[in-house]
């Protein structure tokens, strides 16, 4: 089996456990896009993470405008469509929020996270062949959550009950993929993505590194994300 198709099957049995679980009040909506917008996923598997890498960029969970919209981790949707060229028919969640619909490459909202991130990766690489040579973006977590009134609920913000059963789902993903590509570096985008990438690899001989996280109700990140970015990645010598 090849790297992607590997990574297919693992990335489909992550999408049945969380499918399984449960979540209280005060969220009332969860978005799994690894289901309903499973083609573009696998589409961005197939075509750019089909090879071992030696860097993996890792996220919290999909922002609403984002992963949520496309599948694809911090996807904005000009970067995906535009930058990566990635399409694919895009689903709708069971219970969709009428505050947060999903209407994939239609959406007009961007993501400013996904819009940082991938716009520096491009001022940087260029075309996307030459960033995905040696490196790759997920999620930790696959699922979206939202409140009532369509506010965003970030994962670590679960009672422990639900958010275990959740972990351990994830963990389990973390580690295959790990095992597939073997990576010399994993790096927590945000420092929330750094503390599960050093508790599940604290095993597995992998080094972990940690960025700025590109979200707007960063200050630090709305100073110059890009740049400071890259500097920490030079420091860490992840990037030279």
């Amino acid at each position: 089996m090849n790297v992607a198709s590997a990574l297919k099957k693992a990335s489909r049995e992550l999408c049945d456990a969380v499918d399984s679980l449960h979540f209280s009040a005060p969220v009332t909506h969860v978005y799994n896009p690894l289901s309903y917008a499973r083609e573009p996923h696998e589409n961005y598997l197939e075509r750019y993470v089909n090879t071992k890498k030696r860097v993996v960029f890792m996220g919290m969970n999909p922002g609403p405008w984002g992963m949520a919209q496309t599948g694809i981790p911090f996807g904005e949707i000009a970067a995906v469509r535009d930058y990566m060229g990635l399409h694919g028919t895009i689903g709708r969640p069971v219970n969709s929020h009428p505050k947060r619909p999903v209407l994939g490459f239609d959406c007009p909202r961007s993501e400013v996270s996904g819009r940082r991130l991938w716009g520096a990766i491009e001022a940087r690489f260029g075309e996307p062949d030459a960033f995905f040579s040696d490196c790759m973006v997920l999620n930790y977590c696959p699922l979206s959550f939202m409140e009532a009134s369509g506010k965003n609920r970030t994962p670590d913000k679960l009672p422990k009950a639900e958010r275990q059963p959740l972990e351990s789902a994830c963990d389990h993903h973390l580690l295959t993929y790990v095992g597939i590509l073997q990576p010399d570096w994993v790096i927590g985008v945000g420092r929330w993505a750094k503390e599960k990438a050093e508790r599940v690899l604290s095993e597995e001989g992998v080094r972990i590194g940690q960025v700025l996280h590109p979200s707007p109700a960063s200050p630090a990140a709305n100073r110059g994300w890009s740049e400071a970015a890259w500097r920490q990645l030079s420091e860490q010598g992840v990037l030279p």
